[in-house]
């Protein structure tokens, strides 16, 4: 299976909609101050224009955004967005956009910033998932590419997405904030396939899926998780010895690869856990336990709740 296709069943086990909520329109000085996200949601930024430097109080880092760069901040971590001059912004405007989200302006005479700003929504209780096995900051660029290979690159495609967005952000058509958001539901996924494609893959998941040595065990287990998989047999499917798996699995992963198909396995049975017609002796075997006494204690370990929370919470939401 290729990188694209555990990406699709990944992404296949966990709901994930997009919103885009204000487009900023500054010129320098300007900044912004965004809180620790809710539980389940991710602010992502994209920069259309101009640069901005985006900081993160905790780790004390700050990194510079330019012009088609798309940050993710999968732990919804606080962070500061500003110009970079040190000097102190003046008032911004809000007014409601086109499409159902805000316009913010400001009087500022310095360089120009055109960036869409939104969050992702992560449906439960798979946010533990994506927070486990993403990067703190996971920062793409959006490049128009030349030749067959930028053609096929998921940076020329997310130039094209981002495209699309500015228009739609621009137009005030019919339709214009549904087909928005469907456009930022599309972006999470091209951000992912374009940072693991990318000669730096962020630590996490991404990095192993772009370990070309790796991938045959990483696909095995999303294909077929419920099988009685061990190290030895997914060492075999890389032709590695069941050191040298354990090794690189654990130096690009930060885990092991049994812990991977347990949160696999986890997942998959959360999504089971919402069908009134599974029992839970039903989902344990559907997704490899023969003891229901072991299933409930390994997804409560890893979900944060009982199976039976799981259920009510699935009653809640609908």
């Amino acid at each position: 299976m290729s990188q694209v296709d555990w990406l699709s069943q990944l992404l296949q086990m966990i709901t994930i909609t997009g919103q885009l909520e204000v487009r900023c329109v500054y010129g320098a000085p300007w900044r912004l101050a965004w809180a620790q996200s809710a539980a389940r949601e991710i602010p992502y930024h994209v920069v259309l224009k101009g640069r901005a430097i985006i900081e993160d109080p905790e780790t004390e880092t700050a990194r510079e955004l330019v012009g088609g760069d798309i940050v993710l901040l999968p732990h919804g971590s606080a962070h500061v967005l500003h110009d970079g001059s040190g000097h102190a912004p003046g008032p911004t405007y809000k007014r409601q956009g086109f499409a159902g989200w805000t316009l913010r302006e400001n009087d500022g005479e310095g360089e120009h910033l055109d960036m869409l700003c939104g969050r992702f929504f992560i449906g439960p209780p798979h946010d533990r998932l994506i927070r486990n096995y993403l990067p703190t900051n996971l920062v793409v660029r959006a490049m128009d590419g030349h030749g067959e290979e930028g053609i096929g690159s998921a940076s020329n495609h997310l130039a094209s997405l981002v495209g699309l967005m500015r228009m739609e952000s621009a137009g005030g058509k019919p339709g214009g904030y549904a087909i928005l958001n469907a456009l930022t539901s599309a972006l999470f996924t091209l951000v992912l396939r374009a940072a693991s494609e990318s000669e730096q893959a962020p630590a996490g998941l991404l990095a192993l899926a772009g370990h070309p040595r790796l991938a045959p065990a990483i696909s095995a287990m999303f294909a077929d998780p419920a099988r009685p998989w061990n190290v030895p047999d997914l060492a075999d499917l890389c032709s590695m010895s069941r050191a040298t798996f354990m090794r690189h699995f654990q130096d690009k992963l930060g885990r092991s690869a049994v812990e991977l198909l347990t949160d696999i396995r986890m997942s998959l049975a959360a999504n089971e856990l919402k069908k009134r017609t599974m029992t839970t002796e039903a989902v344990a075997e559907s997704v490899g336990y023969q003891s229901v006494a072991a299933f409930r204690r390994v997804f409560t370990d890893r979900m944060g709740m009982t199976p039976g929370q799981c259920r009510r919470l699935a009653r809640e939401g609908e």
